[in-house]
């Protein structure tokens, strides 16, 4: 396994791989033959960044088993998403901030990120198997008042697309099995969210292959896989863990205006 990392040091961004608190950096394109220039830097020296700047930033909504169960949601045959924009995109340590002008709940959802590492178009999903570079964590922080503030018109890129509304890291990790990976969400060190990625409707392959049926998707664009029961509204200074075994700790605070 390794641990993918982007990073801010002495005014500079880099990449590099992670291992015993130390990052080996990186030069060239991380998805095509990166390569490591000899150089190490602390990780306490450095600030952690989002591990990837997707063009496209996918999520998925009802593909986990119990909570389709619970809330009575057909299962479904193919991907039911949304686009969140990439400028939502915050990294480890980041705030959380509302827009000043919504004062609705706004909630978390801990959830499996997939990280394209090759050009995919009509992929079978071997093909899409093969194409995905690693696994990251993902919030997929929803304003919840907006996204049916319009009874004509369900808002879900208004209400998922917000600046800082898509933390994102620590880590992009490569050689992880994801059935065998579970997502734990902490409010205040609390759990709050805790379930297993097998119970996934649609598998990884799976939802990369039938989305590059529709869209052409690219290295470093982001997939995140949908989340379990357990989303709730999030309060003013509220720390936000994340975490995915294998990949680490998304940490943010949720901060509105």
């Amino acid at each position: 396994m390794t641990l993918w990392v982007r990073f801010s040091h002495a005014g500079a961004t880099g990449f590099g791989t992670l291992a015993d608190e130390s990052i080996a950096v990186h030069v060239g394109d991380l998805f095509n033959a990166p390569t490591p220039t000899g150089a190490t830097l602390p990780l306490a020296a450095v600030t952690l960044r989002a591990p990837v700047q997707p063009v496209r930033f996918i999520g998925l909504w009802n593909n986990f088993h119990e909570a389709a169960s619970k809330q009575g949601n057909a299962i479904p045959e193919v991907p039911l998403y949304f686009l969140k924009s990439p400028g939502s995109v915050i990294g480890p340590e980041a705030a959380i901030l509302p827009p000043a002008s919504y004062q609705g709940r706004t909630i978390y959802e801990g959830e499996l990120g997939l990280v394209i590492g090759r050009r995919c178009k009509d992929v079978s999903e071997e093909a899409a198997e093969a194409a995905i570079f690693g696994l990251t964590c993902v919030n997929d922080v929803t304003a919840l008042d907006l996204l049916n503030a319009d009874p004509s018109f369900p808002q879900w890129a208004r209400a998922k697309g917000c600046d800082s509304f898509g933390p994102v890291g620590p880590a992009i990790a490569t050689g992880l099995d994801w059935r065998e990976l579970s997502i734990s969400v902490a409010l205040n060190g609390r759990v709050r969210q805790n379930y297993r990625c097998d119970d996934m409707i649609l598998p990884p392959a799976r939802i990369v292959s039938l989305l590059s049926r529709e869209m052409t998707l690219e290295p470093g664009d982001l997939i995140a896989c949908g989340t379990s029961l357990g989303a709730l509204p999030m309060r003013p200074g509220m720390v936000v863990e994340v975490t995915i075994p294998g990949i680490g700790t998304l940490k943010n605070v949720f901060q509105p205006g």
